[in-house]
């Protein structure tokens, strides 16, 4: 994952320890006082969303304990590799789209953050400038060529 990435998930946690936790807790508290727990609503939700928070922690503990940071800086990139700002065509269109390659945990398409796990991701890695690509997305077959390649900040 890049040290973006990385960042971000490490707040996550220290959030869902720091905030979210001790939140549920009182709110299952809360929902303790009003009597006979079998049939409280109130509190199975908050047991419910207690046991989301918790796996949700688990999940990023193990994410980030896993974690390899890959630095995406240094000289321009000669190809398309993880943590690389990749400027396409769609050769159909004549549109021009730009993603920048990350890990699972930071992807996000509407902001250009496409999973390296992706099928475009995969399809690009490796490619140079002016290769191109063909790649089977939701909305069927696109062709793409690679525009310009780049580390950003």
């Amino acid at each position: 994952m890049t040290r973006a990435g990385h960042e971000q998930l490490s707040e996550e946690l220290r959030r869902l320890k720091a905030v979210e936790r001790p939140a549920i807790s009182q709110a299952i508290g809360r929902a303790r006082e009003h009597g006979d727990i079998s049939e409280n609503a109130e509190y199975e939700a908050a047991k419910e969303k207690q046991g989301m928070i918790e796996a949700r922690i688990r999940q990023i503990e193990d994410r980030l304990a896993r974690a390899e940071i890959v630095d995406t800086g240094g000289s321009a990139p000669d190809v398309v590799r993880f943590g690389t700002t990749v400027v396409l065509e769609d050769l159909d269109t004549g549109d021009e789209v730009t993603y920048r390659i990350v890990g699972e945990d930071e992807a996000d398409v509407s902001r250009g953050l496409l999973s390296v796990t992706s099928p475009v991701a995969r399809a690009l890695i490796g490619k140079r400038v002016e290769d191109q690509v063909q790649v089977v997305v939701p909305k069927g077959r696109r062709e793409y060529e690679v525009r310009n390649i780049r580390f950003d900040a």
